[in-house]
């Protein structure tokens, strides 16, 4: 799990709550109306602008690479590549039909060396892959960039809508309080949303996908070495450039 966006959403929720239950109710920050406003129009509005399959899609992408850290440390791969230099050089590129791994795409990789397809057409299916797994994760941002441009603006328009509401009512005060709690708590829920949710989900999708990159760059880099016969040790010092300057030290002691 990365504990590091668990961590930003309670701290930022809580933050929020403290600071409403220090002066009043928590209730009083409740109002299904402009909850309706604001979600409701949101979504409508989301659902406008991208395709359905794109929004579901990009929820689950979400989910998945925002609380579920599955991305790989680069040093972690570089040793498992060097390995397969190790092998190749040994026993040929026969010799990784019973390597394991457990990157999905590494170990495509491995399949179509095995295959015995030219080093071209290898490298050709792999950059897709980079390419279309990119497309993805930039899908998923733009979703939830545009969750945060449309929900205070959708905010600003349940505002409206409860100032119109009290203003047509004013010879009836019991309706000023439930007018004005819809005029001012939907611009809250709008930034709220946009604040602590959609718009740091957007720049956590943005590193992943930057991280993502590095690591099948780093992958590819390493089938295009492997098929060419390099090796091992002259391998990692080429992968080196895919770590950080403070962590390379480290691929030269696991060599």
């Amino acid at each position: 799990m990365d504990i590091a966006t668990l961590i930003g959403l309670l701290s930022g929720s809580s933050i929020v709550i403290l600071a409403i239950t220090a002066g009043s109710s928590l209730w009083d920050f409740i109002n299904l109306p402009g909850l309706g406003i604001v979600i409701g129009g949101t979504m409508g509005a989301t659902f406008i602008k991208f395709r359905v399959s794109s929004v579901l899609k990009s929820m689950s992408l979400a989910f998945k690479t925002t609380f579920l850290d599955k991305t790989e440390n680069p040093l972690d791969l570089i040793q498992q590549v060097r390995d397969l230099a190790a092998v190749v050089r040994k026993d040929g590129i026969l010799g990784l039909e019973s390597f394991e791994v457990e990157n999905s795409f590494l170990k495509k990789s491995i399949n179509l060396c095995v295959d015995g397809h030219p080093p071209e057409f290898v490298e050709e299916v792999l950059i897709q892959e980079i390419e279309q797994s990119i497309e993805r994760y930039e899908v998923a941002e733009k979703v939830f960039r545009g969750i945060a441009e449309t929900a205070p603006g959708l905010g600003m328009l349940g505002t409206l809508i409860g100032l119109v509401q009290m203003l047509n009512n004013m010879e009836d005060p019991s309706s000023i309080g439930p007018a004005m709690a819809v005029a001012l708590l939907t611009t809250f829920y709008g930034a709220f949303i946009a604040q602590i949710m959609a718009i740091p989900l957007a720049d956590k999708l943005e590193l992943k996908a930057m991280d993502e990159h590095r690591n099948m760059s780093l992958i590819v880099t390493s089938i295009q070495s492997i098929l060419k016969g390099q090796n091992p040790r002259v391998l990692s010092e080429v992968l080196t450039a895919y770590v950080h300057p403070s962590q390379r030290d480290l691929v030269v002691k696991r060599d």
